[in-house]
């Protein structure tokens, strides 16, 4: 019996997938992530300068109380030197360290040790939803400023290199050490460093 080839030939069919309602879905979809997602804000650093206020006395500019003063000076080849109190206690408590953990790190958080307990123990508050971000911001701000806190003088020969300043303050910032300035090296200070070269000041870790 003859087949009817008529019949037996099969219909092509056309497939075509409109793609035109995941288009629409993916612009909803940008859209809303544009209006609903905030954009990441610049992370600044505030940093005291020393006043320029020329009915400022040079005496009363840089006076600090001496058991809370640490000068930090930035030399040359990473090298880092830091004294307490004021320069003409420099010449006793001058010491010669490193920009490692157990170098300034250390040094500053046992200055600061009081505010950085006080920090942390602000910041469990904070990840427990104990307190919001505006009022950790502001007591933190008052940690930091506490009249007990050190107030840290950092000075840069010129030989030094940038990375060493942004070392120094990012310490700042670790440390939680609120009261900081920027200061001119003054030829007192680098005549204190080369003696202490000269007397074979040793590195202390």
């Amino acid at each position: 019996m003859a087949r009817d080839k008529s019949k037996s030939k099969q219909k092509k069919m056309n497939c075509r997938v409109d793609f035109t309602p995941m288009v629409d879905m993916n612009m909803l979809l940008i859209t809303f992530f544009m209006l609903c997602t905030s954009l990441s804000k610049p992370q600044t650093m505030e940093i005291s300068m020393p006043s320029n206020d020329k009915n400022i006395h040079d005496q009363d500019r840089s006076k600090v109380k001496a058991s809370q003063a640490i000068t930090i000076l930035l030399a040359e080849n990473d090298r880092v030197f830091y004294f307490t109190g004021l320069p003409t206690d420099a010449k006793k408590t001058m010491q010669e360290t490193t920009y490692s953990a157990d170098g300034v790190r250390k040094m500053l958080q046992e200055h600061n040790l009081d505010a950085m307990q006080k920090a942390q123990d602000l910041k469990r508050q904070k990840e427990l939803l104990k307190v919001s971000s505006d009022e950790y911001t502001k007591k933190l701000d008052e940690i930091k400023g506490g009249k007990d806190t050190p107030t840290v003088i950092i000075k840069a020969l010129d030989t030094a290199s940038y990375k060493n300043l942004i070392d120094a303050l990012d310490e700042m910032q670790i440390c939680n050490i609120g009261k900081y300035v920027i200061d001119k090296m003054d030829p007192e200070t680098k005549a204190l460093i080369k003696d202490f070269e000269a007397k074979g000041g040793a590195a202390k870790n």
